[in-house]
């Protein structure tokens, strides 16, 4: 794209008029997020028209924002209104979304949601349909994938298998002219960065499948991109080795420093690796916000239940005060009481999401007059520091509760068809509206 006045004011106006992703509101939790994500994409300072501006690389305009440093950092990675279709069916619909610079994001959500769509998109792997990404303040509408300054580390590592480790590294670095000295130290460093080094001359097939992992990120970091792309990355992997890599990768991403945007089905490989999540569903953003956040304050009923386990109970709002409401459910034989408030009116049908950790399992009936039920033990499944309980209750409600072996010693180890009351606190639950 040309820098012309005409463009750079048609740029202008496109960049005052881009929108921002909102959460409905959702108690608590929602609140908190649709802040965060109404937030998304800000149209950044000093985007008034100025002409006689000097123009970016390959003849494109830097963006407005990058005048201002920590706002370019805010939004080293941007994406505008987005959106992605395959013939009629339409894989991604209008994404908004930033990343910050030295960021690590995740991208989660089920097959079919987008986001691998999103993730080529921004290789240059997929065209855009309609909207825009920008990678530091750079457009890249425009520009092929051999010219963009992103890697991607491919679910299958596709490491060339008649090469040697030594050679899989260096080839991206050959194909841009590197040569002599430079190319062996940059090649090299990089192979201890991983700790790769003593396996230069080894063969893909001589690795472990965590050993090309390591080649595989080894080969996406020596040509130094502004953003690293990863495709479901430990998917190979077994469990035991997956967990040791992850805390590996985080590490080693960090002595780098570079901006990292991953995809994973995996609710736990998410929650480990990354600094924030965007939850995704039939090709839109659901959620966007810490582990933290959005594991303890789902937005929506869809995030409550794909992230982690939960127990959700259905009822109505009887009562809303700006410090807690109380919900009556047919599930129950006591109220629901959560310490906030929302907007909402009375009799408003809600779902109050508890997580299984937040249940406590006891014999004697709980004092106070919400927030528990009476029922039977139905299942129990120990699965080594914890062991899960599921408990019907009279109204034939199953609530699967969380124990660790020292809570458990305390209640005298309930078995099954045992009688048992389920009860959590005020601030174990959080109202969803969506």
């Amino acid at each position: 794209m040309a820098a012309g006045s005409k463009n750079e004011k048609n740029d202008v106006e496109r960049e005052v008029k881009k929108g921002s992703t909102n959460a409905h509101s959702a108690g608590a939790g929602q609140q908190i997020m649709s802040e965060q994500q109404s937030s998304a994409v800000p149209a950044g300072p000093g985007s008034q028209s100025r002409q006689g501006g000097q123009s970016g690389a390959n003849g494109r305009r830097p963006e407005p924002g990058l005048r201002d440093p920590d706002w370019a950092d805010e939004n080293f990675v941007r994406i505008v209104d987005v959106v992605k279709k395959f013939d009629e069916t339409v894989a991604v619909k209008g994404v908004n979304l930033s990343v910050k610079k030295g960021e690590l994001f995740a991208l989660l959500g089920s097959s079919g949601c987008g986001k691998s769509t999103l993730l080529r998109m921004l290789a240059g792997l997929e065209s855009i349909t309609s909207g825009q990404i920008f990678i530091d303040g750079e457009d890249l509408a425009a520009m092929p994938p051999y010219r963009r300054p992103v890697n991607m580390m491919f679910q299958s590592y596709a490491l060339f298998p008649h090469m040697s480790v030594e050679s899989n590294v260096a080839f991206g670095l050959k194909q841009e002219g590197v040569r002599g000295a430079e190319l062996k130290e940059r090649v090299h460093a990089t192979l201890d960065l991983v700790q790769m080094a003593k396996y230069t001359q080894r063969k893909p097939h001589q690795l472990s499948g965590g050993q090309q992992q390591r080649v595989a990120l080894a080969r996406s970091l020596v040509k130094r991109p502004k953003l690293l792309l990863l495709d479901e990355p430990m998917s190979a992997l077994d469990k035991q080795i997956r967990q040791r890599t992850q805390i590996e990768l985080v590490n080693i991403l960090d002595k780098v420093g570079v901006t990292c945007m991953m995809v994973t089905h995996d609710q736990e490989e998410a929650m480990t690796m990354a600094g924030r999540i965007a939850v995704m569903s039939e090709g839109e953003i659901v959620q966007i916000g810490t582990p933290h956040e959005v594991y303890e304050y789902p937005n929506s009923r869809f995030t409550a239940e794909f992230i982690g386990s939960t127990n959700l109970f259905e009822g109505t709002v009887v009562e809303d005060e700006p410090d807690h409401v109380f919900v009556e459910s047919k599930e129950l034989p006591s109220r629901l009481y959560v310490n906030h408030g929302i907007t909402g009116p009375l009799g408003m049908p809600v779902t109050i999401s508890v997580r299984p950790e937040r249940i406590a399992l006891t014999r004697k009936p709980p004092e106070g007059s919400y927030n528990w039920g009476r029922g039977k033990v139905a299942n129990i499944a120990y699965m080594g520091g914890y062991t899960l309980y599921h408990v019907k209750l009279d109204s034939g409600k199953v609530v699967v509760a969380n124990l660790s072996s020292l809570a458990l010693g305390e209640i005298d180890s309930p078995t099954w068809d045992d009688e048992v009351f389920v009860r959590w606190t005020a601030s174990a639950g959080v109202v969803l509206t969506a």
